[in-house]
């Protein structure tokens, strides 16, 4: 752990231990001036590959070793003891390469609630422009979104029939309509964004670090297993490495940044010494910092399918037999664009699951197509699907240790449903969506209810339904909170530096006080783009002032 009289094989002003999300947007960031050496270090390797630049094809990398961690979890008390997948990204752009490609901001009360919680400086008028700077919406920017920035945005088509009648379906239902999700609104249903740019994935790998890959000041090497942290006394001064089978050492002169995202990041702070001092002890690792927080506090969303038939053939399942997935593929090689260039995740909801919740705090995705998300549970007719789960679980899980060898993955046990209010909202959640697919919109389309099932009524088999059913959305995040300097769980300080130590930050999703309301990529480039400024000194972008909807009514009604 310490680097007394360690060697260094090179020397660096910054060095990034992982080309994911974040990673890559510090990448560009901190390389931009041309005044800084950087080295970025990425366990996994090329990005080069259809199934990744493809987003239709977004259910295949994310079940590839080659491209995944392929994480799971221990097994779950509340889930009947199931292991749930848990994909993690390895690979450039690591999990904004695998994933479905959704543009979810959060719910501007979210990022209130992150100062609240100690996050000083990262209220929602902190952070809006720096969602700014990241974005690049196709439509354009506003008080609310970017108009020039590297992140690529845009809207799907709307063609398929069953978007329009998901959106009226919430209507009738009686939820409003939102313009924009990522605007004014996030409560409502309306328009999905997508991370897509000219018909391929836009993932922070294109957006960001191919860009500043030209630069002579970055430097980015693959396959490289960062081991740990190199300490001088309570310092971080480089990294212990291997790759290719040769370890190394580097030097970073001006600080250390972990980005390697929920479980890694965790992960190595506890093999380099800065962890809960028992679990720390207990694998023989000497400590430089007790901070009883690292790997604590894991958060994640889950959700269900509710998928129902189709009585006109006009869902994606004709599309998917072999000669017509080889079309598509073809179409997409030579033209990017048709069924290929989306993700078909193209309309989407957030409502309140009950009176007396102020925001959100259940999304919903919809697809025009019965199938699981990974690609691998295809119902075997027409139908069409909500992804739907609640968004701010009580539950809260951890990630630890399997041993002091870095190549042992950790162990994750996200302690899902745990708490009563977890049950009081997934079935809500059941019978709210119920709800809106029994509206007239959906009367020329609407077959048998394949899943729950039209029996599945009570509590008893609603609950019998989750445990069985539901699936994570894959988005861990929170173990190395953010926080105030007095909170004994805060891992680092409001500028991302972890605490206890020198020279080193955490920039991903595990710094999250707690989870957001929706998708966690485009929250997490926002957080990258807001700690860029502080690694480098500037000060922060002047706050907005631009204004957030709440409903009036949210004390006692539902909707």
């Amino acid at each position: 752990m310490t680097g007394a009289g360690a060697k260094f094989d090179q020397e660096f002003d910054y060095v990034i231990v992982g080309a994911g999300s974040a990673g890559c947007v510090l990448a560009e960031r901190l390389t931009a001036s041309g005044e800084n050496r950087v080295l970025v270090l990425e366990f996994g390797g090329s990005d080069r590959s259809i199934f990744i630049q493809m987003p239709s094809a977004l259910s295949i990398p994310m079940n590839m070793p080659r491209y995944s961690w392929m994480y799971e979890s221990e097994p779950e008390p509340g889930l009947g003891g199931r292991r749930l997948h848990c994909p993690r990204g390895k690979v450039l752009g690591g999990s904004s390469s695998i994933n479905g490609l959704v543009y979810v901001r959060g719910n501007p009360a979210d990022f209130d609630g992150w100062q609240e919680q100690g996050a000083q400086g990262w209220s929602y008028a902190d952070v809006l422009p720096y969602f700014r700077r990241a974005e690049s919406r196709q439509e354009g920017g506003d008080a609310y979104r970017g108009g020039d920035g590297p992140l690529s945005t845009r809207y799907g088509s709307l063609a398929n029939p069953l978007h329009h009648a998901f959106l009226e379906a919430a209507r009738q239902a009686g939820y409003p309509a939102s313009d924009d999700v990522n605007g004014y609104a996030q409560e409502g249903f309306g328009r999905m964004d997508m991370t897509v740019k000219d018909g391929v994935r836009w993932s922070a790998a294109n957006a960001y670090l191919r860009p500043a890959m030209k630069r002579d000041n970055l430097k980015v090497e693959t396959h490289a297993r960062v081991t740990q942290v190199v300490f001088e006394g309570r310092r971080a001064v480089g990294v212990a490495y291997e790759r290719g089978g040769v370890r190394r050492q580097v030097r970073a002169t001006r600080e250390v940044i972990l980005a390697g995202g929920p479980i890694n990041s965790p992960q190595l702070l506890k093999l380099s010494g800065v962890g809960p001092a028992a679990e720390l002890r207990g694998f023989g690792i000497d400590m430089v910092a007790d901070r009883p927080g690292v790997g604590e506090n894991l958060q994640d969303h889950l959700e269900f399918y509710f998928q129902v038939a189709c009585k006109q053939p006009i869902t994606l399942y004709s599309s998917m037999g072999l000669v017509a997935r080889a079309g598509i593929g073809l179409r997409w090689l030579l033209r990017r664009d048709g069924l290929g260039a989306t993700n078909h995740f193209e309309s989407c909801g957030f409502i309140r699951s009950r009176p007396g919740v102020a925001s959100p705090d259940i999304q919903y995705h919809f697809l025009p197509l019965a199938v699981t998300y990974d690609g691998q549970g295809l119902a075997s007719e027409h139908g069409f699907q909500a992804h739907v789960g609640p968004m701010r679980s009580k539950s809260r899980g951890w990630v630890r240790l399997r041993s002091a060898d870095p190549a042992d993955k950790p162990r994750l046990f996200f302690n899902y449903m745990s708490h009563p209010d977890d049950w009081t909202e997934m079935r809500a959640c059941v019978r709210l969506t119920r709800e809106i697919f029994a509206q007239k919109a959906f009367d020329r389309y609407r077959g048998r209810e394949i899943q729950p099932g039209a029996d599945v009524v009570d509590d008893e088999a609603i609950d019998g339904f989750i445990r069985d059913k539901v699936e994570s959305a894959y988005h861990p995040s929170c173990t190395c909170k953010m926080g105030a300097l007095a909170d004994p769980l805060a891992v680092v300080d409001p500028q991302a530096r972890v605490i206890g130590v020198e020279g080193l930050r955490v920039v991903d999703s595990s710094i999250m006080p707690s989870v957001t309301t929706g998708n966690l990529n485009a929250p997490t480039i926002m957080l990258a783009e807001k700690a860029a400024d502080h690694i480098l000194g500037r000060p922060a972008l002047a706050p907005s002032n631009a204004p957030y909807y709440r409903a009036a009514n949210w004390q006692h009604a539902q909707r």
